[in-house]
């Protein structure tokens, strides 16, 4: 081959109670990528649409993440990248990481598969590390793996790929406006309480238990998240509200989707998701606050060659 095209989707990183360690991957929403073959050695960044982010490879998460992958694995030929970008930067679906991840799984296509999809996480860290400030896994992993994951260790990216009950759906509202990762991490404290440390890992052990189990009551029961959402939510408007009204329509539970400003919610069945939809987008819809809603089943595949 000596070009490629792919979707590579969206994620929801921390998931309420999993904090840099747990994620899913969207299906509804997604990086449309080409990579191609060129003569000249290294990478470049091709033409870019759909949202405002940087060409120059020495600043885009893609071709960083290329980098990475290529300073192992030695070529006499390069690659251009060429994106369309439908996830925008700030949004809290993971915009870097599907960027990053696209790119070394599709340039890794082109190298005739030297790598795993789990191998591939590494690489991708490189992109994801620049744009967020810190190397985590936990929105990477789930968008080159599929499904719901979790990230035991991000220094030894010691990763587990979860079950997902089968009636799961996502619902995600993104207002418009951006929200950095690197400064919502700004806001977070060095030190938590034991007593929260403690209701945190109870609730992140229930809710993995809940994933093998379809258990729908116990994971609705474990989506607590003490320790980042308080702070957090103050960054997001109505937060609040939102969740409560999600909660209120049937959904399971509530959160931030990864760093924010978008807020999921998971329900049991696409008629609760598409309800719980309405529900939030009237609370922005009364403020006057542009959004999008995305529902969305689990993708259990990842990224998906076109």
């Amino acid at each position: 081959m000596d070009q490629v095209k792919i979707f590579s989707p969206a994620s929801v990183a921390n998931v309420s109670c999993g904090f840099d360690v747990l994620g899913f991957c969207l299906d509804s929403i997604g990086d449309i990528m080409v990579v191609h073959k060129t003569a000249t050695p290294g990478v470049v960044i091709g033409s870019v649409t759909g949202e405002d982010v940087p060409i120059d490879p020495n600043k885009n998460v893609a071709s960083i993440a290329v980098k990475a992958l290529l300073e192992e694995h030695k070529t006499d030929f390069g690659f251009r990248i060429d994106i369309d970008k439908k996830i925008k930067p700030g949004s809290g679906i993971g915009s870097s990481a599907s960027s990053a991840a696209g790119a070394v799984f599709a340039v890794n296509e082109l190298l005739g598969r030297p790598y795993s999809r789990r191998e591939l996480v590494r690489f991708a860290l490189a992109g994801e590390a620049m744009a967020s400030g810190a190397a985590h896994a936990d929105n990477l992993a789930p968008v080159l793996l599929g499904g719901f994951t979790l990230v035991r260790s991000n220094a030894s990216l010691d990763i587990v790929k979860l079950p997902c009950p089968s009636e799961l759906v996502a619902t995600i509202i993104h207002p418009k406006i951006e929200l950095k990762t690197i400064h919502s991490r700004a806001i977070l404290k060095k030190e938590i309480s034991l007593k929260s440390a403690v209701e945190q890992w109870g609730n992140l052990g229930a809710f993995v238990s809940s994933l093998y189990t379809s258990d729908y009551e116990l994971l609705s029961r474990s989506m607590k998240d003490k320790v980042i959402e308080p702070l957090r939510a103050m960054l997001i408007p109505k937060f609040d509200e939102m969740k409560e009204a999600a909660l209120q329509t049937g959904a399971l539970g509530s959160g931030i989707s990864g760093s924010g400003p978008s807020v999921f919610a998971l329900s049991k069945g696409a008629a609760t998701a598409n309800k719980v939809g309405e529900a939030m987008k009237k609370i922005y819809d009364s403020i006057g606050l542009d959004h999008d809603i995305h529902i969305s089943p689990i993708n259990e595949t990842g990224i998906k060659i076109l």
